[in-house]
């Protein structure tokens, strides 16, 4: 009966709201901490906001997997690549949701650049796609978004990023256009073991969101994570293990009416670079 009812819900949705590809978040760490990443700079920010790609070092990549309220229909699957060169770093996202009858995709390529160690703006062009099944067809358009990233203070992170800021066109009739999102936030080390980050989201249809996690690492090899987010209420919590180049990042979220999303994220750095700039946690 959930099954039913949740598959039912996706396709409503979809015909009764026009929801069309709302930038499905990806990512264990983030994932785990309430999904308040827009100041994180790592191979993730390809997806959450590509200015925290020019902090980026190292040549990386990464893959997730979300199993949206134990669903495979209405799962989240994602993969992202980043890749410094002399100029800034180059980044390469794609995600998908949903099943065989109903699907959206993103296609993403994206660049940043540092400006000294403090400043740091990202770009990125998206082809989204969605699938309806049944003779109802595809669709696809061109989107863009961007980013920028501030350092002003040890410790400090302040990151701001739009999603689609042109509301790029989907279809004439009734005007249909995808969703405009606007995040801004930040996170702070307290020390070399303890990161609190706090977000908030704006659809220009929506309410707004807030988002805030917090990361705690006991020893070198592991992270502990929780966060909260509204609109709807939910928790989050989860864990991550670091294996020198290769990471492990497992989290969930817990919604009081749908239950339980488990996700899986895995990271892993290919080649590390002697650099002077600023390293940044990964």
């Amino acid at each position: 009966m959930k099954r039913i009812y949740i598959t039912t819900f996706t396709l409503f949705t979809f015909f009764t709201s026009q929801a069309w590809n709302e930038n499905n978040p990806i990512g264990s760490r983030s994932s785990g901490m309430g999904n308040a990443s827009v100041s994180f700079g790592d191979v993730w920010s390809a997806h959450h906001n590509q200015a925290g790609l020019g902090f980026v070092r190292d040549i990386s990549a990464g893959a997730y997997y979300e199993n949206r309220f134990l669903l495979k229909e209405i799962s989240v699957k994602g993969g992202v690549v980043a890749l410094p060169i002399k100029a800034g770093t180059f980044g390469l996202t794609i995600s998908n949701f949903g099943y065989s009858l109903y699907n959206e995709n993103k296609y993403s390529l994206s660049f940043a650049k540092t400006f000294g160690d403090k400043l740091s703006f990202g770009l990125a062009m998206d082809y989204l796609t969605t699938k309806i099944a049944e003779g109802y067809g595809n669709k696809g358009v061109l989107a863009g978004e961007f980013g920028i990233q501030a350092k002003p203070l040890k410790g400090l992170t302040i990151g701001a990023h739009v999603f689609n800021p042109t509301r790029a066109k989907i279809a004439d009739y009734n005007d249909e256009r995808l969703p405009t999102i606007i995040r801004f936030g930040g996170d702070y080390n307290f020390s070399d073991k303890v990161t609190v980050a706090i977000e908030t989201e704006k659809d220009i249809a929506q309410k707004a969101i807030f988002k805030a996690g917090i990361e705690y690492k006991p020893i070198d090899e592991l992270y502990i994570r929780v966060g909260v987010g509204t609109n709807p209420t939910l928790t989050s919590f989860g864990f991550g293990i670091n294996l020198k180049n290769f990471k492990i990042d497992v989290s969930g979220n817990y919604h009081q009416t749908l239950g339980i999303s488990p996700q899986l994220g895995l990271t892993y750095i290919f080649k590390k670079t002697e650099s002077t700039a600023p390293k940044v946690e990964q």
